[in-house]
């Protein structure tokens, strides 16, 4: 037996809004043989643009019973029956959160005509609920209500189940089939294509536009995950309807994965990933020459396509690490930007005064390319060589002066001895501290398989 639902609702997800009406056509598998039917009472505000596209206003609702009042009712009309719905997923997450806060657990299969439409009768351009009536010749004149959607709902499912000559009805109602958890509008082939592999995965809109970079240690297992729970929240349960499209890249190992997550976030600015859009370099080390011919050191907010001497996240560290280079090699704090006042410099032997004219140009940037020197030197250069996508090459990532390189896959023979060979084989990509820590980390913790260069 199954129970053919429709609600209309005062908003997108289930635990901030109320229902406004709800309609259960009880269906035997060949025709629908009790209805019901009723307005509810949301106990809040129905928005003006909700009353326009369903007609329900305040008004209507304000002597309809509140949900608890009706909840006995819809809970056997429900139990121990196939629930069906044009999106299954939404009128579940709402029926189920209202009836579990009056009291009652709902736990039933359930059936999407959305999923099943696409199955048995591929190929039309859209499967919303008034397209797919108005193409199969089904009369619906109380659209967005739910009478009238629940009928013409109960209408489609009799002809789904006339042309299921493939028995998908009866796979998607099986025990282990996980086919109605998924996204209305994702094909169960994108994740059946899924490998058990470390990777990165793309959820792409109806448009194609990729919404979501996520990465995985096993693509499939972490992509499952994603729809897995009853969560009513208003993000998920606007992520999950646009999901039409999964694609995913092979990464070889959880390494590669984790950096290329946030490479594609950063060069995709996914809609719905929040973390590792904000991470930037904030401030990066500058040497430039002024008009007299010194070189000068200076702190500043990080700066793309601007060449820098080494970049950090705070302003701390970038302070610190010009306050040591003034230090070992006698840098004038005013050519720095670390002393600002009128006074003379602090700490500097009167005869290295750069700021007053006393050494020369020459000589004083002498020390201060020393100390750049010094810097890049102090700055490691090593690659980290891993598993591959296939036992016949190797991943590996670089590190080259402190700085993330880039990364890419090479032959399983290859030898990692020559700096330049090797950067011939790999792609360059932007870097941050973000990544350039976690390549640091994972080198500490697998030392064996961190390739030093000298």
């Amino acid at each position: 037996m199954y129970a053919i639902v429709d609600i209309e609702t005062t908003g997108g997800h289930a635990s901030a809004n109320g229902i406004t009406e709800i309609a259960i056509c009880i269906h035997n598998g060949k025709k629908v043989i009790e209805r019901y039917s009723t307005l509810v009472n949301p106990r809040r505000e129905i928005p003006v643009y909700i009353s326009a596209l369903t007609g329900i206003t305040n008004e209507m609702v304000q002597n309809a019973p509140p949900f608890e009042d009706v909840a006995h009712d819809v809970y056997h009309l429900l139990n121990n029956k196939i629930f069906v719905a044009h999106n299954v997923n939404f009128d579940h997450s709402f029926v189920r959160y209202h009836l579990a806060a009056a009291g009652y657990e709902l736990n039933c299969s359930k059936l999407c005509t959305v999923r099943l439409g696409r199955k048995i009768i591929p190929g039309l351009p859209s499967y919303s609920l008034g397209k797919l009536c108005r193409h199969l010749g089904i009369d619906n004149e109380s659209r967005h209500r739910a009478a009238g959607d629940a009928e013409a709902t109960s209408q489609l499912f009799s002809l789904l189940l006339q042309k299921d000559i493939n028995n998908h009805i009866p796979q998607a109602l099986k025990q282990n089939s996980k086919e109605q958890v998924l996204p209305p509008n994702l094909p169960r082939k994108d994740v059946d294509a899924l490998p058990s592999s470390p990777g990165i995965y793309y959820f792409h809109d109806e448009k194609g536009k990729v919404i979501y970079v996520g990465k995985a240690k096993n693509l499939k297992k972490r992509v499952s995950s994603h729809f897995a729970g009853n969560n009513p929240g208003p993000q998920r349960q606007e992520f999950l309807r646009n999901i039409c499209h999964i694609s995913f890249q092979l990464c070889g190992t959880e390494l590669i994965a984790f950096v290329l997550e946030a490479v594609e976030i950063k060069r995709l600015w996914p809609r719905y990933n929040r973390s590792l859009k904000r991470f930037e370099q904030a401030y990066s080390l500058y040497a430039f020459e002024d008009q007299r011919g010194y070189l000068r050191l200076a702190v500043d907010k990080h700066r793309k396509m601007t060449g820098s001497i080494y970049s950090c996240n705070t302003l701390f560290e970038a302070r610190s690490v010009i306050l040591q280079l003034i230090d070992t090699f006698e840098l004038c704090p005013k050519l720095c930007f670390i002393q600002t006042n009128t006074e003379p410099c602090i700490g500097v032997n009167r005869e290295k005064c750069a700021c007053e004219g006393i050494e020369p140009p020459e000589a004083y940037n002498k020390r201060v390319n020393a100390a750049i020197d010094e810097l890049n030197n102090a700055l490691p250069t090593f690659a980290i060589r891993d598993a591959g996508r296939t036992d016949e090459e190797h991943s590996c990532l670089l590190i080259e002066k402190g700085k993330f390189y880039g990364m890419g896959f090479i032959s399983h023979y290859f030898d990692v001895d020559n700096l330049q060979q090797l950067k011939n084989h790999l792609t360059p990509y932007p870097g941050n501290d973000y990544i350039k820590g976690m390549v640091a980390n994972y080198a500490t913790k697998f030392p064996e398989r961190k390739v030093v260069f000298g």
